[in-house]
């Protein structure tokens, strides 16, 4: 079977396709991952082929930055960087799935590769990893706190759908516009009354640490997260290594993908917090591109994978974004969560409501006496031990397995 994977954002929302890449292929799957230009190098590592998609994550990432958490807003800067770019993506999205027998989506391509499924009558797959398109009492929109009714809750979860619609219609004619493209009708992949049933969602998340609700349908299922097993392939460098045995084991701080305009004033809170509360600190700059002077007890890099390093250290403080709270979980660490914008509170909550870290500071909030409160409270024995049972269940699942096999009963039965 031909599969065409659709994602868009940064290294996290690449990231988890790999393994799943890989899985499908050993089962003897022709696999495209379309993905921004700047992931090439990352996909084609693991011989599978790659489409370059239009546009700059890090400039999405500095608009959402500034966005925050308001839902509304990000969807503002979404629609208006999508408008800027959409004319190339429409073009590049129907080349990758110009002979695919299934489409795979996240929520970048959420509504435009549903239309190119329904125009090709072929099946295609929701995959998501934070609850966006599953309606729920348990919980609101990952942008807003809990509001204690499970009726408004799950309004929430609508409400957030129907914008999602609406401004996809609204940006999808901006672009055709602007392009002279011709005239196109949209579909929305969950209505219920449509000729084929609402798309189904995988949600990448494990069941351990996000539970299915109740209140789903049968078309929604939590597969566990998308991992690779140990990375024995990468080889540190002289510095990282000897920084790792050259005292005790160090707190990892690591916004990954987060581009913030008050870089520099977090730096030096999170410089500040860990001499206090007296620990190393490896800091992973990514796009943030913050680097200072290294010494004994602090270590600059601007990467380093997630995991082969976590284990190496003792507690993770991190933005919250699913896949490094992913990370995180399954290295068996405490997590302290300072979230930036979107879902990234949310993950932040349930890393509290699991055990694993404290409650989370929004980064706005955040100054030298809390965040060192937080880590006194994440280097507490009974987190620590939390950490290390989570983090065992989450090395036991088989989440890449599961969505493959998902994947091929579905298409299977697609046309029966």
């Amino acid at each position: 079977m031909k599969i065409t994977i659709l994602t868009y954002g940064s290294r996290g929302d690449v990231q988890p396709f790999l393994p799943l890449s890989v899985r499908l292929m050993e089962e003897g799957h022709s696999i495209k991952l379309a993905a921004p230009l700047r992931f090439k190098r990352l996909v084609e590592e693991h011989k599978i082929e790659f489409i370059p998609l239009a546009g700059d994550p890090e400039e999405l990432s500095r608009r959402l930055n500034n966005a925050g958490h308001n839902f509304v807003k990000l969807l503002h800067e979404l629609t208006n960087y999508a408008v800027e770019i959409g004319a190339d993506v429409w073009r590049q999205t129907e080349e990758a799935c110009e002979d695919t027998d299934l489409i795979i989506h996240t929520f970048a391509h959420i509504i435009g590769a549903h239309t190119l499924a329904r125009e090709k009558n072929i099946p295609d797959i929701h995959i998501q990893g934070f609850p966006m398109f599953t309606p729920t009492g348990d919980y609101p929109n990952v942008t807003l706190p809990n509001l204690q009714s499970r009726v408004l809750n799950r309004f929430t979860h609508m409400l957030s759908a129907k914008i999602t619609w609406w401004t996809a219609q609204i940006g999808f004619e901006r672009v055709r516009r602007r392009a002279g493209l011709p005239k196109r009708k949209l579909y929305w992949p969950f209505d219920n009354d449509s000729p084929r049933p609402p798309v189904p969602v995988l949600c990448a998340w494990s069941p351990t640490v996000l539970p299915p609700s109740s209140d789903w349908p049968p078309s929604v299922h939590v597969t566990g997260y998308y991992f690779f097993s140990q990375n024995s392939a990468y080889q540190p460098s002289k510095e990282l290594e000897s920084f790792l045995r050259s005292g005790k084991s160090p707190v990892c701080v690591s916004f990954g993908s987060m581009v913030n305009r008050d870089a520099e004033r977090i730096d030096s809170i999170v410089r500040k917090s860990l001499e206090r509360t007296g620990n190393r600190g490896i800091i992973l700059s990514g796009w943030s591109k913050v680097s200072k002077r290294s010494s004994h007890d602090l270590l600059y890099l601007e990467f380093a994978p997630h995991d082969w390093l976590l284990p190496n250290c003792k507690m993770l403080i991190h933005h919250g974004g699913a896949g490094t709270t992913a990370a995180g979980l399954r290295a068996g660490i405490p997590n302290v969560v300072v979230p930036f914008m979107a879902d990234q509170p949310f993950w932040g909550r349930q890393v509290y409501a699991i055990g694993v870290g404290p409650k989370p500071i929004l980064v706005k909030r955040l100054s030298v006496e809390k965040l060192t409160r937080a880590i006194a409270e994440a280097d507490g024995e009974n987190v620590h031990t939390r950490a290390q049972a989570i983090g065992e269940q989450l090395r036991n699942e088989d989440g890449v397995g599961v969505a493959a096999h998902w994947i091929e009963s579905y298409s299977n039965n697609f046309h029966r």
